[in-house]
């Protein structure tokens, strides 16, 4: 859908704001984002409240630490990360410009996207 590569020493909630900004642009018809713990401060609602109002964020949490239980709304986002995670050069951080990075990240994503739709259905 969207992504944008930037700098490490730009927090997540920094750039969430610029991701949701351009997401919500595009697609004006989302009304719900679904975000882990490290997106529930002030700021981050803040920043998202400016840049589209009409969405509803929903924190999905942990549950205990000390045993695997599965969140149906954090597995698709782990789940994803996993498979763009199986492209060689999305596993490490290898590339000097942003713009290659975001570049093998879409060729990733279309690899995934090209292999669900010639899947054979029997």
């Amino acid at each position: 859908m969207q992504a944008i590569i930037h700098a490490a020493d730009v927090q997540d909630r920094d750039g969430g704001v610029l991701l949701m900004g351009a997401l919500f642009g595009l697609y004006p018809f989302l009304l719900k984002l679904y975000a882990d713990s490290g997106y529930q401060g002030v700021q981050f609602q803040a920043g998202l409240r400016a840049v589209c109002g009409r969405v509803n964020l929903e924190i999905v949490k942990r549950s205990d630490r000390h045993k695997f239980v599965v969140l149906p709304k954090r597995w698709i986002v782990e789940r994803t990360i996993a498979w763009l995670n199986r492209c060689r050069r999305l596993a490490k951080d290898w590339e000097c410009l942003n713009r290659s990075a975001l570049a093998f990240l879409r060729w990733a994503s279309v690899r995934l996207m090209l292999r669900r739709l010639c899947q054979k259905t029997t």
